[in-house]
């Protein structure tokens, strides 16, 4: 790992300062693909496409690869032939390493403006109170110190608003002789409306593929539109946040900040789902694999202070495979809010007792924990107090993990795990598989990069 270099910004005191505050949103390139390049360097300029779970689809793609034509959620199966006579190198995802390096990546930003606010793994908002000129500087000097410390390519995008700011990032992105850092201001100066004119509706932030569907309808087909747009008649047609949207296009900041993304609080649901490697059936193996779905559900409401109420579990079958398409979703309301992982794995293995079609061929099954409160701040009447975790098998389990890792032990099946590299899943012949995996350089002592001297 390049050692992490002590960068700040140079002496600030006696700059101007700007009028209002600026928002600062830095954000990796190609963040999957681009770690995968860290500590492989036979993978640049080469293509590189990172695949979901049990290598099924490509999430994630460098600029080569995009180049090609490849689109994210295309099927590896079906490009595999082209692709690889094509030199595109595929890699599943290795969530270990994103994850660590995400965090180094995050580290080494914070030492350079303040109020950071991790929006996800591989982008996060920051503040910026000097002018354009100061401003530019830092961010130059954050985006060198990321590269130099941890390999990782960022862009820096600077505006008025979070949503403004976001345009200008993908700006930065998509024009490389700006190295990476661009400055809205700047944008606006030079191409007035046209900047926003370029800008699809459905590529501005917080609008999905059925919101664009209804704004097209109305005439709104790029940002320019929307900001254009009259407010009062998009919140009466849409709702508050997309109002939000069009008054921040405007210059006018009204987005909230959230939750620190690094923490992973969940206030609506926690969800666990995953895909089978190899088809499953019958209830006792999706009971199975519900469990271990409720006990990593589990671990993540522990962690965040949390009770749920209602349990939420669903499986289906392929719906391209030649067999009738069979689906299960059933939520199972709680005697008492609870954290307890036996309370819970129990009413989501017995939520789908005689709902399975034994001859059914299920390729995914997940759990969702509904109707959360915070534990620490619970009060109801005397006599319906939650169905706390009085034994603390949820301490025990997390103390578990975090000496000896995951699997090592559990409620039922949560308890069995995999062997060589795939010991940190369940060791079931449906768990994830990850055929083309690379190094987990960071987390694993016997996968570190080595480094050899000519």
């Amino acid at each position: 790992m390049p050692e992490q270099q002590n960068d700040r910004p140079s002496a600030i005191q006696g700059e101007e300062a700007a009028l209002t505050p600026r928002v600062v949103l830095a954000d990796a390139n190609s963040f999957y693909a681009s770690c995968e390049k860290v500590f492989d360097p036979s993978l640049e300029g080469r293509p590189v496409v990172v695949l979901s779970n049990n290598d099924g689809c490509v999430v994630a793609r460098n600029r080569e690869a995009k180049q090609l034509g490849i689109a994210n959620g295309t099927p590896w199966f079906k490009i595999r032939d082209q692709a690889t006579h094509d030199g595109v190198v595929a890699r599943s995802s290795n969530y270990e390493l994103y994850a660590s390096l995400s965090q180094r990546m995050m580290g080494v930003m914070a030492r350079f403006l303040p109020n950071q606010e991790i929006y996800s793994i591989d982008e996060c908002f920051m503040t910026s109170i000097w002018n354009d000129q100061r401003t530019g500087q830092i961010c130059r000097d954050l985006h060198d110190a990321v590269l130099r410390s941890t390999g990782i390519p960022v862009s820096v995008g600077v505006a008025p608003t979070k949503t403004l700011a976001k345009v200008a990032n993908h700006w930065a992105k998509t024009h490389p002789s700006i190295d990476g850092v661009t400055l809205w201001d700047q944008i606006e100066a030079e191409y007035g409306d046209r900047a926003l004119a370029s800008v699809p509706i459905d590529q501005v932030w917080g609008v999905g593929h059925k919101l664009t569907r209804k704004l097209m309808s109305m005439g709104i087909v790029t940002a320019l539109d929307l900001r254009d747009a009259d407010p009062v008649l998009i919140r009466r047609r849409f709702s508050v946040m997309v109002q939000r949207t069009a008054l921040e296009l405007r210059g006018t900041a009204c987005i909230e900040d959230g939750a620190d993304a690094n923490k992973g609080i969940r206030t609506d649901q926690i969800l666990c789902s995953r895909m089978f490697s190899h088809p499953v059936e019958g209830y006792t193996s999706l009971a199975q694999a519900l469990s271990i779905y409720a006990q990593k559900a589990c671990h993540r409401l522990h962690r965040q202070h949390s009770l749920c109420s209602k349990v939420k579990v669903f499986c289906s079958t392929s719906p391209y495979a030649p067999q009738q398409f069979s689906a299960i979703s059933r939520t199972v309301d709680l005697e008492d809010p609870s954290d307890d992982p036996l309370v819970i794995s129990r009413a989501a293995s017995q939520a789908i007792k005689g709902h399975v079609d034994p001859h059914a061929h299920y390729i995914r099954a997940g759990v969702v924990l509904l109707e959360l409160s915070d534990a620490r701040s619970f009060q109801t009447l005397e006599g319906l107090d939650a169905a706390r975790d009085t034994h603390e098998l949820g301490d025990i389990l997390e103390a578990a993990s975090q000496r000896f890792g995951p699997f090592r032990v559990g409620v039922g099946y949560g308890g069995i795990r995999g062997r060589g590299r795939h010991d940190d899943d369940a060791g079931a012949t449906w768990s994830m598989n990850r055929r083309i995996l690379s190094p987990r350089s960071t987390t694993r002592w016997d996968e570190m990069a080595v480094a050899y001297a000519r």
